[in-house]
């Protein structure tokens, strides 16, 4: 008798529920039809700007392309750097002198980067030394 009860309950919650979602369902649908005018005034002011901006895109849509080009470009040349580890096949005493090959030549490219990195720093402090330089000229 009482798990007739817990049964009945229930299904009774169920039917509550689908009723309530039917309900919510119905609020959407109605919502939806009243914004498809408004949503169609939309569509058509942005259809007109986006046809008066059109060339403004197509020179946007070059620079786009190029920043593309040079991004591919970097991958390519990332690419070509990076060379596939095929090291299944090697014993203990390979894979050791894998990783040694491997560790040397990360330094190198450490050691290149800080180099650069310095190179960089005193370009930098050259500009702007020359622009001071080029001030106190333009002054006198």
């Amino acid at each position: 008798m009482c798990r007739r009860s817990v049964v009945l309950r229930g299904l009774k919650q169920q039917r509550i529920r689908a009723e309530l979602e039917n309900e919510r369902l119905a609020r959407v649908a109605e919502e939806k039809e009243r914004k498809e005018p408004e949503d169609a005034k939309k569509r058509k002011a942005l259809a007109n700007m986006t046809h008066q901006n059109a060339g403004v895109q197509q020179r946007d849509g070059r620079k786009e392309a190029r920043k593309q080009t040079e991004r591919e470009k970097k991958k390519k040349i990332l690419a070509d750097r990076r060379k596939p580890l095929n090291i299944e096949h090697l014993s203990e005493v390979k894979l050791k002198e894998k990783a040694d090959e491997l560790w040397h030549w990360l330094m190198t490219l450490e050691a290149e980067k800080y180099e650069l990195t310095e190179k960089l720093k005193r370009q930098k402090y050259d500009i702007n030394v020359l622009q001071t330089r080029i001030a106190v000229q333009q002054k006198l």
